[in-house]
This record gives structure tokens, C-alpha cells and sequence, in this order.
């Protein structure tokens, strides 16, 4: 499917509305490093590149838009269902967690390629319950791995196993996602066992001597990351809370993309992964609350990538579909919508003659919905009033408030 954002993109903005813009099956690799619902705050020291940046990293059912929550549950109820049992096993807060990382996801999986792959970045606070819900998404058939990054930092005095270490799901969405094959040298055991050795007449003493074979390649990647964090001292340091180093993003999207191809990271923070994809040759896209991405980006590939010989777009609007083919008039619906819902107000559920029905969006076209028919309803006057521009969700979750839905 073809793009309708342009290469080298970040926007400044909620992620799930400017995905919601997205063409469909597009992206060739996703990876986010979202929070973690860890219970702690985060800001970038002042004086750094990245001062300004904070933000925290709990949740709560007030952090969310109310309709998340009744549009999984209506759309997805499988996916509901593990999150509703995050809710009773864990806390309220892992369930808000949850449902916020649900309805994003279920956006990723319709822009990305049958031939992509999705790295979810996480912690031990959430893996388990983000396993089950990248299950629900993209099929327990979707899993390829369960990657372990593991590091050494400044150990802390407590009666625990040090936590040294973080977790990355990969996923895809078909069985033939793309694959470059990634090496890691062989041990030592290996070498003395397997090496082979040949014999070379030597020029000078004309002599034979015995040449050792090593394996070019060496061996298969596991996965088992040994990586380090980013020290203090390092140049890539920018002062952003949470930074990962630059070799990690470089060795997922080798592995998961060509050259050419389309890298999209919709939490992308300090845009390690928008200059790793630049260093290797790739596109991308990538999305932020703060505008503070932007300078970021720029400065980081100008440091690491040379002068900087391109414009980096800057949007803070919500791109609009071009997948969808060129759409009537959405007014021309209301007739076989009427049909389909039987003269059934989609808000109160309650008969309404022809005339007094009025067509919707149930995703607002200022947050990211079409006129395809797909996202058309009719409403009762009361109903449309009520819901203004709010979402389909919204509305129910109103009307189920009044007691005027059950």
C-alpha cells in the first residue's frame, strides 16, 4: 500500500489520532519504547540537550480517554479480556496501563506490512501482561521472540536479584516477515573444536605450516543481548530519560528491515530511532508529545550522520487517508445505513423514523476518521447532540451513565 506520510516525518502529537490517518499495511518496521507503568517520574537534567523533557510513568483510569475502554471492549473482547484480568490480578493502574497500550497496538497492526515486524520494548513492571495482549493483537501465531537485552549498571542495596535487564517482544503479522540473518562470534569452546585447518606451503622457509580456518560469519544470534547502557560520560547522551543506546536500534532494524525500507517509532522520545534508521539507509516516521523530538533528531544526526542535508518535516496536524479510493459524498449513505441498522439509533438503540435520523462519524474526522462507510453510522438528533465531536465510545459510555442505554 502506498504512504501517504513522507519520509523523514515527526510529528508532535497523541500517536493513536495521527495513526488513525495512516494508509493501511505501509510501514515495514515498528518499534516502540513505550512507558512502562513503572510508578516513576522522569525529566532530563538541566543543562542537557534533552532538558525539558519529563513525564511520568503511572496510570490511572483518569489518564484515559473513557472511550478506549468501551471501544476494546466492543471490538476486541478477547483482547478486553486479558486486560480485564491484568485489572483483577495486578491493579487498576496496570488495566489503565493496558487498555492505553490496547487501542494503540490495534493501530500498528493495520498500518504495518504483511511482511513487517512490531519490537515491543518493555520491563519486567509489565512483560507478562504485554505478552498476552500482543498475543490478542496480532495472533499467539505472531510471536517470533523474546528478546532479553541484558546490561550491567550501578548495583542497588536490596534484597533482590539485581534487575539487569529489559525485554523485547517481536512480533509479525504473517509467517514471512523480513529476516536478515544476524551473526555473533563463536565462542572459544567452538573454535577449538570446530575450526578447521588446512596446510600452506610457507614462501620463506619452504615449509609446509598448519593455517586455522575461522567461521567468517560466525555464529547465529541468540537471544540473549549483551549490550551496554549508555554511560554518563558517552556522546550520545542527550539527558532524555529512558535513552537506549544506538547499537541496539541498529541491530533490530538491520535484522528486520532493507535498505529503503520504512522504520516508523510512534513513542520516539529522543529519536535514537530515527537516527539509527537514518545511519542505515532506511525511512522513517516517528511521533512525540513534545516538540522537543524535533530539535533532537536534527541534532543527533547532524553529530552522527554529518551535516544535515535534508529538512526534517515537522507536522503537528493529522494526515489524511488516501488508501480508502475516491469516496462519495458520505450523506449519499444514509439510505443502506438505515437499512443495515434497521431504523436503530446506533447511540440509545431505539426506532426512529428516516427523517430523523442524521449521519456520524464514529471516529471524528479531527481524530483521524474518513468518510468511508466503514466509519458512518446514523444517529438520532438527541444522540448526534450529544456526542458533538466526541467518539462513538463516548457517547455509549454517556448514555449508559443517564440510564438511557443499558
Amino acid at each position: 500500500m502506498s504512504a501517504n506520510v513522507r519520509n523523514r516525518t515527526l510529528f508532535t502529537g497523541d500517536n493513536l489520532d495521527v495513526m488513525r490517518g495512516m494508509n493501511a499495511a505501509f510501514v515495514d518496521l515498528i518499534y516502540l519504547d513505550p512507558p512502562f507503568n513503572s510508578s516513576k517520574q522522569y525529566s532530563a537534567p538541566i543543562g542537557s540537550e534533552a532538558a525539558g523533557a519529563a513525564f511520568k510513568d503511572t496510570w490511572t483510569l483518569s489518564d484515559l480517554d473513557e472511550a478506549w475502554h468501551g471501544e476494546i471492549a466492543d471490538r476486541e473482547p478477547a483482547i478486553y479480556g486479558a486486560i480485564h484480568a491484568a485489572g483483577l490480578t495486578h491493579s487498576s493502574s496496570m488495566k489503565s496501563y493496558l487498555i492505553m497500550m490496547a487501542i494503540r497496538l490495534l493501530e500498528m497492526r493495520r498500518i504495518l506490512k504483511p511482511t513487517g515486524s512490531v519490537y515491543l520494548h518493555c520491563d519486567q513492571y509489565a512483560s507478562h501482561y504485554l505478552k498476552a495482549l500482543m498475543d490478542g493483537v496480532f495472533g499467539r501465531q505472531g510471536f517470533r521472540n523474546e528478546i532479553v537485552w541484558s546490561y550491567r549498571r550501578w548495583p542497588s542495596k536490596q534484597p533482590n536479584f539485581q534487575a539487569m535487564h529489559d525485554i523485547i517482544f517481536r512480533y509479525s503479522s504473517t509467517d514471512t516477515p523480513v529476516w536478515n540473518q544476524m551473526y555473533e562470534p563463536p565462542s572459544e569452546s567452538y573454535m577449538k573444536r570446530f575450526r578447521g585447518k588446512t596446510q600452506v606451503l610457507d614462501p620463506e622457509t619452504k615449509s609446509r605450516k598448519i593455517v586455522v580456518d575461522k567461521p567468517t560469519k560466525g555464529l547465529p544470534m541468540r537471544d540473549v543481548w549483551e549490550l551496554s547502557i549508555l554511560p554518563g560520560s558517552s556522546k550520545e547522551r542527550t539527558g532524555y530519560p529512558t535513552q537506549k543506546p544506538l547499537k541496539l536500534l541498529e541491530r533490530i532494524i538491520q535484522t528486520s528491515s532493507n535498505e529503503g525500507d520504512l522504520v516508523f517509532d510512534p513513542f520516539c522520545g529522543c529519536a535514537t530511532t530515527l537516527v539509527a534508521a537514518e545511519k542505515l539507509g532506511r525511512q522513517w516516521i516517528g511521533i512525540d508529545l513534545s516538540g522537543l523530538a524535533v530539535k533532537l533528531v536534527k541534532q543527533r544526526i547532524e553529530r552522527e550522520c554529518g551535516e544535515l542535508l535534508f529538512d526534517v518535516i515537522h507536522r503537528t496536524d493529522i494526515p489524511k487517508r488516501t488508501d480508502l479510493g475516491d469516496l462519495p459524498d458520505y450523506r449519499t449513505h444514509k439510505h443502506t445505513l438505515y437499512g443495515k441498522q434497521e431504523g436503530m439509533c446506533a447511540g440509545c438503540l431505539t426506532y426512529f423514523p428516516f427523517r430523523n435520523m442524521t449521519i456520524d462519524h464514529i471516529i471524528p474526522r479531527a481524530k483521524g476518521g474518513h468518510d468511508h462507510e466503514s466509519n458512518l453510522q446514523l444517529l438520532c438528533n438527541a444522540c448526534n447532540s450529544a456526542k458533538g465531536k466526541g467518539s462513538q465510545e463516548e457517547l455509549v459510555t454517556k448514555l449508559i451513565y443517564q440510564g438511557i442505554r443499558q
